[in-house]
């Protein structure tokens, strides 16, 4: 199925699974020791990994992978505690910046953006946080800064800091005259994005989204070599609460503050992860079974272990090494079995002709703004036509890898016409052989389709976003 020209990995997946785990606990050791010898006396560990996350931010490390790395290393607690700080500073970022502006001579712009962005922590955990006593707050920022800026620059977060929490009834900033200036000031999202959904929805859906983006999403897991029912009852008698997910039969919602890795049923791989929408994208493609898959985009690896249920082989394909290798450590765990990673490139795939492939594209991923608040902050209108050029790459590629009679599905995590909707018909126009066709009556609830296609909506359904479309290709 491969040629030699690819890398795929030998041997059974846990084996793998093994080497990678012993070698990923030493990395974490390491980083914890690093983590609290940066800390010092004076400043919690947690506070000081917080301020280091920012610091790749800045640098273009997104969120999740910063997070890993500097965070992933404390203990569970520490790591909730810090998760609540960064993506809750993250999502209401603009509105703290207004609060801000008032208070800062010469306005936040004017500071330094390491300086700005503890002013930022700060604040939030003097108005979010009610865990953190206000003293805490202030004389562990004001410690950082001095740290890392000096004197002169812990006087001033002192003023601020301490002026915002005699002040804290009184915070909420003047808002901006224009409608749409005011919704991205209030909801903490950049305007010209505000714009284009006001555009596509209106003024009141606009906001349903936003609000819906600023929620903290929750932990949804799906069951893995074991029955639903039978998972439930061993989550319960853990005294982990669960729900039921409206959308989907089998998965199980968790409370969102739950330490799912000290969970046995995680560390027994009776379970994984994974958003509503990312499932109704694989049920969505209604995958024949006993099919051979490809999915060519497939890190983390979610869709890939769905399809895996009932297809003979997937090949989970991905060109960035290291996410394969995070791959393989999540499907170790599992000990998935009919899954083949592989390190490939999706516009260059060196795989023979399959029965169906998956391509799970990337995209601005404006469908998980809840999920992953530094990319509202990180988008660029340039983005669509850099990513739109890949995907359509993408696009080309995979169809020579589709049998004759087999399926072409595309899916993105994103809300943008540019990403799914024209991409498919500039697709089709320039590929007669493949025709749009709906999935099997019953696949997925008819609340998120739209004609032929999967349309997942946050305003509407209370997921993350997602986008696919079932092509078939002539036999």
């Amino acid at each position: 199925m491969t040629s030699k020209g690819s890398r795929p990995y030998q041997g059974p997946a846990h084996k793998a699974f093994a080497n990678r785990s012993n070698a990923a606990n030493g990395a974490r050791s390491s980083a914890h020791e690093g983590a609290a010898a940066g800390a010092g006396a004076g400043v919690t560990v947690p506070r000081f990994a917080a301020t280091m996350v920012l610091t790749d931010l800045r640098a273009g490390v997104l969120l999740d992978a910063a997070f890993e790395r500097r965070v992933g290393p404390l203990e569970a607690r520490d790591r909730r505690w810090t998760q609540e700080l960064l993506w809750g500073m993250l999502r209401r970022r603009s509105w703290i910046d207004a609060v801000l502006e008032t208070r800062v001579k010469g306005g936040i712009v004017k500071l330094d953006a390491d300086v700005a962005d503890l002013l930022r922590i700060g604040t939030y955990q003097l108005i979010a946080m009610g865990s953190v006593p206000a003293y805490a707050a202030i004389a562990q920022t004001v410690e950082l800064t001095k740290r890392r800026h000096g004197i002169g620059a812990s006087k001033l977060m002192n003023a601020v800091l301490r002026r915002i929490d005699r002040e804290r009834d009184a915070l909420e900033p003047l808002a901006p005259t224009d409608a749409i200036e005011a919704l991205a000031q209030r909801y903490s999202h950049p305007a010209w994005v505000v714009a284009r959904w006001v555009e596509r929805w209106g003024m009141l859906d606009t906001e349903a989204l936003l609000t819906a983006n600023n929620r903290e999403a929750p932990i949804t897991v799906r069951p893995y070599g074991i029955l639903h029912d039978a998972l439930n009852a061993m989550l319960q008698a853990a005294d982990v609460a669960t729900e039921d997910v409206p959308l989907l039969k089998d998965s199980i919602r968790l409370p969102a503050g739950v330490a799912l890795t000290e969970l046995g049923a995680f560390k027994q791989g009776m379970m994984f992860v994974q958003d509503p929408a990312a499932t109704l994208v694989t049920q969505y493609a209604a995958i024949a079974p006993q099919a051979v898959v490809a999915d060519l985009c497939a890190a983390p690896g979610g869709k890939a272990l769905e399809l895996s249920r009932t297809a003979s082989l997937v090949i989970a394909a991905d060109r960035n090494g290291s996410r394969v290798d995070r791959m393989l450590l999540s499907l170790g765990r599992v000990d998935a079995a009919n899954l083949a990673p592989l390190i490939a490139d999706a516009r260059f795939p060196a795989i023979a002709p399959v029965d169906a492939v998956l391509l799970d594209v990337p995209c601005t991923g404006t469908g998980t703004f809840r999920r992953h608040p530094d990319a509202r902050w990180r988008l660029r209108i340039s983005d669509f036509a850099v990513l739109g050029d890949l995907q359509r790459s993408i696009l080309r590629s995979a169809a020579n890898v589709v049998k004759p009679g087999g399926l072409l599905i595309y899916s993105t995590c994103s809300l943008e016409l540019e990403e799914n909707d024209e991409q498919i018909e500039a697709f089709l126009s320039a590929h007669p052989e493949f025709t749009l066709e709906a999935p099997p009556i019953g696949a997925v609830p008819s609340s998120v389709l739209d004609g032929p296609l999967l349309r997942v909506l946050p305003q509407q359904h209370g997921t993350d976003g997602a986008f696919a479309a079932r092509m078939r290709r002539a036999a």
